[in-house]
């Protein structure tokens, strides 16, 4: 949703961009094809998104500066370079993993391709950081099913802890191929890709543990909530944020934010909601919730449109991959 992006930003010539998820670097070329005299902060705690982003500066001289981190180190970062809060024009926050991150199977995130069973989006940056073989081999029976709960709303979280618990005895689990065959194998043959995903597409059983403990690895949650809090202090009045999320679980923690809501407290549901929550839909997100705000957001925010933006036709032809894609912008007052 390039396109969308593009305008929802608005970006001016002599104004400072924040792109906080800079991956391949697609938005941010994009930016300065439409508007060359623009200064580009690019942040990614990917090394390998750095390394292209300090290519692209080269390109770019004194319009591009790479910044490496995660969203809850960007204060100190544009600290050291003597950006000063409430100094920034637009931000784009582009949630979950990159294409780039997800090609490489020696990275570990996709579970279709063999690889070491790793999902750290900071790679080696910090050796003591756990990997995802060690959250599968490490956490007890009932801490695994709780991630999978949590991050992945996992309906069989127990089944596959159990599964995965009772594997690991026997052997380490050290690839990805290797627990998405654990995952199957705690269910028959017919259901391995019996699941639909919201676009009603087969979907493996393993999908939402991947999804859970690759979040967990990655405290993705309270990273993006640390990342919209930056955007908040960074930008000006009038200053303009796109987020891009990828499931309902980061757009939930979205909306509440721009909302005013109180991050801590449950989701209201509307009883459509309820009742396909009862009947074991646990796709759907609290979409209702922002109705019954009466249209009201916190001091902080204005939406610059109602409710989400999502993918047409064309935008999931050119990236299947963004088919999912929720995008919500807004006015920093």
């Amino acid at each position: 949703m390039v396109k969308e992006v593009l305008r929802f930003l608005a970006i001016q010539p002599g104004q400072v961009f924040l792109d906080m998820t800079f991956g391949g670097g697609g938005h941010t070329k994009a930016i300065l094809e439409d508007c060359s005299d623009v200064t580009v902060l690019a942040l990614d705690r990917d090394p390998i998104a750095f390394s292209l982003a300090q290519q692209l500066a080269k390109q770019h001289i004194d319009r591009v500066q790479p910044l490496l981190g995660r969203f809850s180190e960007l204060e100190t970062l544009l600290s050291e370079l003597q950006i000063r809060p409430g100094s920034v024009d637009a931000v784009l926050l582009d949630a979950g993993c990159s294409s780039m991150q997800m090609d490489r199977p020696e990275r570990g995130f996709l579970l279709s391709k063999d690889g070491p069973l790793d999902m750290r989006m900071d790679a080696d940056r910090y050796p003591d950081m756990p990997c995802a073989a060690d959250v599968v081999n490490a956490l007890d029976q009932q801490a695994l099913a709780s991630v999978l709960t949590a991050y992945g709303e996992e309906r069989h979280a127990r089944k596959i802890a159990s599964a995965i618990v009772e594997a690991r005895s026997i052997y380490p689990i050290t690839r990805t191929q290797q627990l998405a065959s654990i995952v199957a194998g705690a269910f028959p043959a017919s259901a391995l890709h019996a699941r639909l995903d919201r676009l009603q597409r087969p979907s493996h059983v393993a999908t939402k543990t991947f999804q859970a403990i690759r979040m967990f690895v990655n405290n993705e949650l309270n990273e993006l909530l640390a990342g919209l809090r930056a955007a908040q202090a960074c930008l000006k009045p009038g200053g303009r944020l796109c987020v891009l999320t990828f499931h309902s679980l980061e757009d939930r923690l979205v909306k509440r934010f721009l909302h005013g809501l109180d991050l801590d407290s449950p989701p209201r549901r509307s009883l459509h909601q309820k009742v396909r929550r009862g009947l074991g839909d646990r796709e759907e997100g609290d979409g209702d919730e922002e109705g019954k705000t009466g249209g009201k957001v916190n001091a902080h925010w204005v939406p610059l449109q109602r409710g989400v933006v999502t993918p047409q036709g064309q935008d999931v032809a050119e990236n299947p991959r963004g088919r999912s894609a929720k995008l919500r912008a807004a006015l920093r007052q």
